[in-house]
């Protein structure tokens, strides 16, 4: 021991005390899913606080030169130890009273119980110290090796402090209208028994208003059970907002439901309220769940298979190489069901995985914030079949069916969330998000981070060609944008059993006027022919301003590709507003085929003989926030400067800048909107204030790009220093740098945005580090290549599809289905089993990939 004692007091200084705000990573290795419950424990350096599973841990000592390390290992306790802590004396574990986390009656956040046991481990012998080996030690190294041990013990994991540790879901705020609600004198007195709906006799979950006494049904929940509405609709008849669910009503309290305020309420009068239709609330008892219990079981009940199971089939759980399921995080289905489905591509793997340990041995100092790193570990955690073991047996429930039911041990990619989320507002939290905006959220991070090298991303770029034809003159305009995804709309006038869909609607407007209870309406059978037709048939413009007669016209315009992807990905547009603009999803089903042959949509571009339309404005700007959503920018001479001139002002529609002014839009802002959108509409132009409205020059006067003379421009001498000098700091050259502030009018955020936004641009540039090259003017070299694609034939087979169940992508939950050997399977987070009924027509993602001939 005084051999270690030595070592100790050698490395001394290389142990550090936890402070707060030091990330201590004690729950996940930064190269691998290694845990403190896997085979191996964690060690985490005494230095960095980052943890490494055992086959990683060498690497880092050998790499750093770090040698003392906390090794935390966790063993789950057995079921019974577990269930009755008899060897603690503690009391049994109780079910969840409360609908909240982290506080007396919630869930418990450890949702596991682990015996752990720490101990200090020396390389790179590995010589082992405990915490009663550090007694006999000198007085130096025994505190400050046990004040480091304990705080490691102590601290948050970044992990742990990244999720919600405490909230409560029945915190409750006082209505509005409790103090002064109006209640009629109409003589209703509600017995204390025996009630039932007074619409449909409905006899459970029932609920009574608070203003007349009306005893109805509540809601009807997107199962099919519950009641059929006719509170809700007592509601929106009468605006009487309060009512309270019998059943619930004890000397405590009861659920009071605020339809207006939309959510759960207090009444603090609620025994006034009662007793003025009869009901004395110190004499109920409970009789009903109440929905805070309701909800509890939900919760309980979110890990069973028969959620999302396809109907009538046992599924067969599959495991190994490829087939590795993914924790759910926390309404993280929607990362799961995109990311099993990307690294099914080789373009991924092969950048990713193949090369894993390349990026490994070149990953910097804290690999948990570098994005290849967390890519490759995800990647390979999916692929290798490392993590696809069965999970171990559910010890809270004795009742459990023995038959195995898919779950996974799986991987938790809490790094790789925390990492493409940050300082995003919707990805960054814990709530239920679009999938498809994740998936080109996630490209747009792999552009930025593919400078150089292989860009798995363009597995899916491919170019659109948009033409514009005036009707008055015939004169067309080409365009071509960058796109990853094509949108298909659901034309809903195109469904085939359209006679059923009204007869249904016939007996629904029947059964609401006579108060009996709707049937189930049918779905929607749209033909996919007839999706593919609203995308590609000719759209008409309204009020398009034509440059060849200088007056508003009318114009067609038609969409073509001008490529074809190696991969596409195809999103059946579901998600519309309703009139009173309330987010709804169609229910629809959709012939999707298993083959595409899009070879007639390949584009053609100018005709023989064919008139453009002159060129009096320049080509659309496309800025980064514009990129975000997949497009990387216009196909031409946008970078140009000699195509403008400082003394030419954009001719704009003026109507179009009225419209949006009378919106109470800035005027400067309307005035960009309009420049560019190209003058394509009013529609066009809306959108473009919609996407930037939280820009910090948005009310900022238009500034034509190359002006040097008006105000509010940035010519090259007004530069900011600082901000030049931080971008060229990232590797970009000094004239890439200034290209980039000029074209985002001195903001460095947006700047940078725009710089890894047009790489392809700006590598082709002839230029050095330190300015201009001498190989001629700006204005004398040829305009810069377009975006790099893949092209080939436009025949392609389904490989992958991602569903949604649920009424918006803000809710609901998502399962992926991928094809592999000739097999479909269902990848529902951590159950992952051969597909026995893949749901193709009831899909939002689908991917397929071109058929080599």
């Amino acid at each position: 021991m005084t051999e270690v004692s030595e070592i100790l007091k050698s490395v001394l200084s290389t142990i550090r005390v936890p402070r707060p705000g030091d990330r201590v990573h004690k729950d996940e290795c930064a190269f691998s899913f290694a845990s403190p419950e896997s085979d191996g424990g964690l060690y985490v350096c005494m230095n960095s606080f980052l943890g490494f599973g055992s086959k990683y841990v060498e690497r880092h000592h050998a790499k750093t030169g770090q040698r003392a390390y906390l090794h935390i290992t966790r063993t789950r306790k057995t079921q019974k130890e577990d269930d009755s802590n008899s060897g603690s004396g503690d009391p049994p574990k109780k079910k969840p009273t409360r609908l909240a986390i982290g506080i007396e009656g919630g869930f418990d956040v450890e949702q596991e119980q682990y015996q752990e046991e720490v101990k200090l481990v020396l390389f790179p012998d590995r010589q082992e110290v405990t915490s009663d080996d550090l007694a006999s030690m000198p007085d130096v190294v025994r505190e400050r090796v046990s004040l480091s041990m304990a705080g490691l013990q102590a601290a948050d994991s970044v992990s742990h402090t990244l999720q919600v540790q405490q909230w409560d879901g029945e915190v409750r705020q006082e209505s509005k209208h409790a103090a002064e609600l109006k209640q009629l004198d109409n003589g209703v007195k509600i017995p204390p028994c025996g009630w039932k709906c007074e619409v449909c006799d409905l006899q459970e979950n029932l609920w009574m208003n608070l203003t007349d006494g009306m005893v109805l049904c509540g809601r009807r929940y997107f199962d099919g059970s519950g009641g059929n509405n006719h509170a809700l609709l007592h509601y929106q008849q009468t605006g009487y907002p309060l009512a309270v669910k019998l059943g619930t009503i004890t000397p405590d309290g009861a659920d009071v439901y605020s339809y207006d305020e939309d959510d759960m309420v207090l009444d603090s009068k609620l025994p006034e309220h009662l007793s003025h239709f009869g009901i004395d609330m110190m004499t109920m008892e409970k009789t009903e769940r109440t929905m805070t219990e309701l909800e509890i079981a939900v919760n309980q009940r979110v890990g069973e298979w028969e959620v999302i199971q396809e109907s009538g089939t046992t599924l067969r759980p599959l495991w190994g190489p490829g087939l590795t399921g993914m924790k759910n995080l926390g309404n993280s289905c929607y990362l799961n069901s995109v990311m099993q489905v990307l690294f099914t591509i080789p373009d991924f793997q092969t950048k990713y995985v193949s090369n894993i340990d390349k990026i490994f041995n070149e990953a910097p100092s804290d690999p948990t914030q570098d994005f290849k790193t967390q890519v490759a570990k995800l990647g390979y955690g999916l692929l290798s079949g490392e993590y696809s073991k069965p999970a171990p047996d559910p010890g809270d429930d004795p009742n459990s069916s023995t038959e195995p039911r898919g779950d996974q041990v799986g991987i938790a990619p809490r790094m790789f969330k925390a990492l493409v989320g940050r300082g995003h507002p919707e990805f960054s939290t814990n709530r239920q998000q679009d999938a498809q905006e994740f998936l080109l959220h996630f490209i747009n991070m792999v552009e930025r981070n593919c400078r150089s090298g292989m860009n798995p991303s363009e597995a899916f770029r491919f170019l659109v060609e948009e033409k514009i034809v005036c009707q008055q003159s015939q004169k067309a305009k080409y365009t071509q944008r960058v796109d990853y995804i094509v949108q298909l709309p659901v034309p809903m006038d195109q469904a085939t059993n359209m006679e059923e869909l009204q007869e249904a609607e016939r007996h629904r407007e029947e059964a609401e006027s006579s108060g009996a209870p709707p049937s189930a309406a049918p779905r929607a059978k749209i033909p996919f022919a007839s999706c593919l037709a609203a995308l590609s048939e000719p759209e008409t413009l309204i009020d398009f301003w034509s440059s060849a007669v200088q007056a508003k016209t009318t114009a067609t315009k038609t969409t073509r590709f001008a490529s074809f992807p190696d991969h596409l990905v195809i999103q059946i547009k579901k998600f519309t507003f309703g009139l009173d603009w309330v987010p709804k999803k169609l229910d629809v089903s959709i012939d999707v085929p298993d083959t595409l042959d899009l070879s007639a949509l390949r584009a053609m571009g100018q005709q023989p003989g064919e008139e453009l339309l002159p060129e009096v404005a320049p080509l659309p700007l496309m800025t980064p926030d514009v990129e975000v959503k997949g497009i990387l920018g216009s196909h031409g001479k946008e970078d140009d400067d000699s195509l403008y001139s400082p003394l030419l002002s954009p001719v704009l529609d003026d109507s179009t800048v009225s419209q949006l002014c009378e919106m109470g839009f800035p005027l400067e802002a309307c005035r960009k909107a309009v420049y560019y959108t190209g003058n394509t509409g009013i529609d066009a132009a809306m959108n473009w204030v919609m996407g930037h409205m939280e820009d910090p020059d948005f009310s900022a006067p238009l500034v034509l790009p190359g002006s040097s003379s008006a105000p509010g421009t940035t010519p090259t001498e007004s530069l900011p220093e600082e901000h030049l000098v931080t971008i060229v700091s990232m590797g970009f050259s000094r004239d890439q740098a200034t290209r980039a502030l000029r074209a985002t009018n001195n903001v460095l955020e947006r700047a940078v945005d725009w710089i890894f936004s047009h790489l392809d641009d700006l590598e082709s540039m002839d230029v050095s580090e330190g300015g201009r090259s001498g190989g001629g003017s700006e204005a004398s070299r040829e305009p810069p290549p377009g975006p790099h694609v893949h092209d080939g034939t436009g025949k392609y087979e389904l490989f992958a599809f991602i569903s949604h169940m649920g009424t918006s992508t803000m809710c609901g939950h998502y399962v992926c289905h991928i094809k592999k050997d000739q097999q479909w399977v269902i990848f529902n987070d951590q159950k992952v089993c051969a597909s026995e009924k893949p749901p193709k027509d009831l899909g939002y993602l689908y991917f397929y990939r071109r058929v080599v001939e």
